[in-house]
């Protein structure tokens, strides 16, 4: 199997309102990308946040409405360090200071996560197949660090049209062995290898990974969310 990424040039500036959807669709056709039956189409949280709406605007003391807009968003507070928290958002997900971001956001806002992340997927995927009658699927991205390892890593907080966990318990390896545990996180996989396409101060916030044989269904982004008495971390 061979797999190819293609970034999505041509995306202009995303404001609240936009049909995001339709500058997707847009660049797509204008830079010969398809789209094609199979594809699946990386979107960066940042676009979808912001055509949501999903900003909040900073007052004349910045940094303490940064740290109140991280308490805003989440629903526990797991750790602090200095101005930092690890939160647990209203989605579930763990990730660092509830997901506010200030990194490509306009000077005194920061960027929210979306309201319901598989939702806004959801809808771009049916969209795009209402204006192109292509099926493809859909992964929204955002970046989030690892309690067992360092730096920094794109995962999918968004799915539809694929199954997010490729459940491989019950097949066998190489060796005839029957495999008990293994579950693979697809689509967080699929926006890793989506963001060395995109990069994270080339402005290019979408990409299309194509040639993958990936899961068809209904999966949603909070099936990878660990249950808290499953989780060694917590």
């Amino acid at each position: 199997m061979t797999i190819s990424i293609h970034p999505i040039p041509g995306i202009p500036e995303v404001s609240r309102g936009d049909d995001l959807a339709a500058l997707l669709i847009g660049a797509i056709e204008n830079g010969g990308l398809g789209p094609e039956h199979g594809d699946v189409l990386v979107v960066t949280h940042k676009v979808v946040s912001k055509a949501e709406g999903a900003v909040r605007h900073l007052g004349e003391d910045e940094e303490a409405d940064y740290r109140q807009a991280a308490l805003d968003e989440a629903v526990e507070v797991l750790r602090r360090r200095g101005p930092m928290i690890i939160a647990r958002t209203r989605h579930g997900f763990i990730c660092a200071n509830a997901g506010v971001d200030r990194s490509n956001a306009a000077p005194s806002t920061v960027v929210l996560l979306p309201r319901d992340p598989d939702r806004s997927a959801h809808g771009i995927r049916m969209r795009v197949r209402e204006a192109t009658g292509i099926d493809l699927a859909v992964v929204v991205t955002d970046t989030f660090g690892r309690p067992w390892r360092s730096g920094l890593v794109d995962v999918a907080i968004g799915v539809s049209g694929m199954e997010a966990i490729l459940d491989l318990r019950g097949t066998t390896d190489q060796q005839g062995r029957v495999l008990e545990v293994t579950e693979v996180a697809i689509v967080d996989e699929i926006a890793a290898a989506a963001d060395l396409a995109m990069g994270k101060a080339s402005g290019v916030p979408a990409a299309i990974v194509r040639g993958l044989a990936y899961p068809k269904g209904e999966g949603r982004a909070t099936d990878l969310v660990r249950p808290a008495d499953q989780d060694m971390f917590r």
